[in-house]
């Protein structure tokens, strides 16, 4: 059985940093992602990482964020460093198993790219 386990979020002050952790069990993947959602707002693109380590992340993260992955444990993070009070909400890992020549940024940004979502996790960053 697939499972994609968070851990690693709580609270923190702004400036601060976390790292989260996504533990995947039952298969590897070909891209993994982390994608977060605030109250009362969609659920948007954080970073991916795909099989060969291209890695994405969306401007509002960029050079603070680093995704990154162990493929011997099947585990992929999130370094976060410089936390802004608006970095706040519930990260989700993503996995994608559809296998590709080439994984775009555009193909890694959208949501019903990855096949299975973890419960989430929540960061707080207080200001």
């Amino acid at each position: 059985q697939v499972q994609l386990v968070e851990s690693g979020g709580g609270l923190v002050e702004a400036g601060g940093s976390l790292t989260l952790s996504c533990a995947a069990s039952g298969r590897t993947f070909n891209i993994y992602g982390w994608f977060r959602q605030a109250p009362g707002k969609e659920r948007e693109f954080v970073a991916a990482i795909t099989w060969s380590s291209f890695t994405y992340y969306a401007d509002s993260v960029k050079g603070r964020f680093t995704i990154s992955r162990d493929a011997a444990k099947n585990t992929v993070y999130l370094q976060m460093n410089s936390l802004k009070p608006e970095d706040t909400a519930v990260y989700y890992c993503t996995a994608g198993a559809t296998a590709r020549t080439f994984y775009s940024r555009e193909y890694c940004v959208r949501p019903n790219s990855y096949d299975y979502w973890g419960q989430g996790t929540q960061v707080t960053v207080s200001s």
